[in-house]
Formats: structure tokens, sequence, C-alpha cells
């Protein structure tokens, strides 16, 4: 039987997809042919005329993988989904539907990793949790956890026990995003705890901080903002973001390398400010200001505008306020995209460097 393994997580944004991409490079250095489906997703885009699992087409374009992109995301859990099953269930319609897309991906594949949606209950409500999905498809269980000490113990074990209530084996867990400075201490403590507790740890990965880095190009594609200008620079990454509502210089203690300024248009002051640092520094990407928001619906003065325009800095424009607009910014969720080399490189080496490929691999 082809090999396989289900990477679930105790949490939304825990790193799934990361562990799953860093896995599927380190499995190519072994095997031939890898597939991947994620049977069930709540954050989908439209490929093609077909709703697909953002994370699939990400899988698709970093890995190369090719197993058919609707196979790879058989369910799309779309507006509505939840309401219409509810009210009319049907267990046996989205079982067969997983079943024959896995058939596909799995078909002259030596190894697949299956991608969970969430923690081991998602998706109970539509008859189908990620306990019940592993158990459809013979996988056993990698959990991801966010760092810490008492609270991943916790709900690990809590994830635990709604996977072998569906006699599901958990193969063991990996530990993400834990802080350098207390990256010792986390590792041996959650080692021992979860030993006691029978749980087998399979890496602890430290806390990336350019991995939440968005790109102003991710800003764009998940707001209403306007491309004034710097279209060439879109993929630059947002380190710090800095608030236009101070005297310019001040403002100057507060930027550094790869800083977003949010001001309102008419602040030509803070705006001069920040091209002049920019064009003081060097006028290539990346650079101090990775680029510009400018608020209210304002716009500076054309002398302004032309200087803005003659370097590489994107601008985008929005009527909002700037206290909305830095709130916004703020509550997205940052996902790797396939233009994110660095990053795709830093987890490919990442989970190199901190889990245990080999034990996985003899566990399955």
């Amino acid at each position: 039987m082809t090999k396989r393994i289900f990477i679930a997580a105790t949490m939304q944004n825990d790193g799934k997809t990361t562990v799953s991409m860093g896995l599927i490079f380190n499995f190519m250095e072994r095997f031939k042919n890898i597939g991947f489906i994620k049977p069930i997703g709540q954050r989908y885009l439209e490929e093609e005329g077909q709703k697909v699992d953002e994370d699939s087409v990400l899988i698709e374009d970093v890995c190369g993988i090719k197993c058919g992109i609707k196979d790879m995301s058989p369910i799309a859990v779309e507006k509505g989904f939840t309401e219409r099953y509810i009210l009319k269930p049907d267990k046996e319609s989205i079982d067969t539907q997983i079943r024959e897309s896995f058939a596909r991906v799995v078909k002259d594949k030596e190894f697949v990793v299956i991608e969970g949606t969430g923690h081991a209950g998602v998706g109970s409500v539509f008859d189908h949790s990620n306990a019940s999905v592993a158990k459809l498809l013979g996988a056993k269980v990698i959990l991801v956890s966010s760092g810490g000490i008492g609270r991943p113990i916790d709900e690990i074990m809590l994830n635990k026990s709604l996977f072998e209530k569906e006699g599901v084996s958990l193969l063991g867990v990996i530990i993400n995003k834990v802080k350098q400075d207390k990256f010792d201490k986390v590792k041996r403590l959650v080692k021992e705890g979860l030993k006691r507790l029978g749980v087998n740890v399979l890496g602890v990965m430290p806390y990336q901080l350019m991995l939440t880095y968005p790109t102003m190009r991710q800003i764009w594609e998940e707001t209403n903002f306007k491309i004034f200008s710097g279209k060439e620079c879109m993929d630059n990454y947002i380190a710090k973001i800095v608030i236009g509502a101070m005297e310019p210089h001040d403002a100057l203690n507060f930027i550094s390398e790869n800083s977003l300024l949010i001001t309102p248009g008419d602040r030509e002051d803070l705006i001069m400010t920040a091209l002049g640092l920019h064009i003081s520094k060097a006028n290539v990407c990346p650079t101090q200001i990775a680029g510009m928001i400018l608020t209210g619906g304002f716009l500076p003065h054309p002398e302004v505008v032309g200087v803005m325009k003659n370097t590489n800095i994107p601008v985008f424009t929005t009527e909002l306020d700037t206290y909305t607009t830095a709130s916004l910014i703020h509550d997205l969720t940052v996902k790797i995209r396939p233009q994110d080399t660095d990053k795709i490189e830093a987890v490919k080496n990442m989970v190199k460097d901190y889990v245990a490929i080999d034990e996985i691999l003899r566990l399955i």
C-alpha cells in the first residue's frame, strides 16, 4: 500500500501547510513519485472554473506535484455549504468524492501527504471531521502545534482523544513557532511532558519571523486598495509598519529596513521624508521603504507625486482612514505564495534541520 501521512493541527494557523510543504521537499529526496491532497478546504480559489483550496494550488506550483488540481482539492467549503448540508445531509456523497479523488492521486505514487483543515474536530458539522477523514483514507496522523509548554500539551491530548475515538493512530507531534530565546527550555519540557503521556515528539521548530512578513502583493490581493505606482517591486516584504501620525524627524526614528508607511495622502512632509530616505539608501528592491499606503482618498501635491512615481516604491491608495487601514493589514493571514522563494527555501531547510524525517518514515 502507498505510504501516506495525514497532517492536522491543534489550531488554525499553527503551520500545517508549512510542515506539509517542508515534508514533501524532504520526502522528494527519498521517493520519486509523491502525491498531495487536501480533501476539505475552507480557503479556495477559482482555477479553470473550479473551486480549489489555495494550499493545494500552492503545493502544485511550488513542489511541482501534478495530481490534477481538482483531485488535490475535492471538497471546497464555499459560502452556504454548511447550511445546505445541515438541511440536507449527504455523507456518502462527500465520502465518494474524497475516495475517488484520493484513488486518482495515489495511483502510481510511492508516498502521499494528506493535509487536514484545522484541528481534529473541524468538519464535524458536515460529518467529516479531520479524524474521520484520516480514518476514511487509512492514514496515520502527525499533529502540528504552536510553541509553548502547557497549552500545546493540553491541546495535543484533546486532539489525540478524538483521533483515537475514530481508531486513527497518532504518529507523533511537531511543535512549531517556538521563540528562539525559549527554544531549548520548551523543547526539553515538551518532550518530557508528552513522553509521560505516551506521545512521540517528531520535531520542534523555531519561530521564523520572516515567514510572518506579508508582501505588498498580498496586501493588494486581499484588499480593495488601488495601485498608484511601483508595480515592479510588489514582492517587497513588509517587516515593520509605521503609522504616519508624527513629525517627519520623529518618523525617521521608527523607519527601518522594509518598512510600510501608512499615512494620509495629504501628509506631504512625511511622504517626502520617506522618499528622501529611500533615495539616499538605494533605489533598488528591497529598500528601507517597502511600500506606502496613502489613506483618506487624498493625493499629495503633483510635484510630490512626480518624485514618488520616479521611485520604485509600491504605493497604494485607499478611501479608508489610517486607523482602519492599519487594522485591516494587521488582521491579514499571511500565507506563503509561489513567488516567496526565500520563505520556501527557509521552510525546506527548517523541516530538514528540526524534524525527524527518518523516524517518520520508520513509523509509517
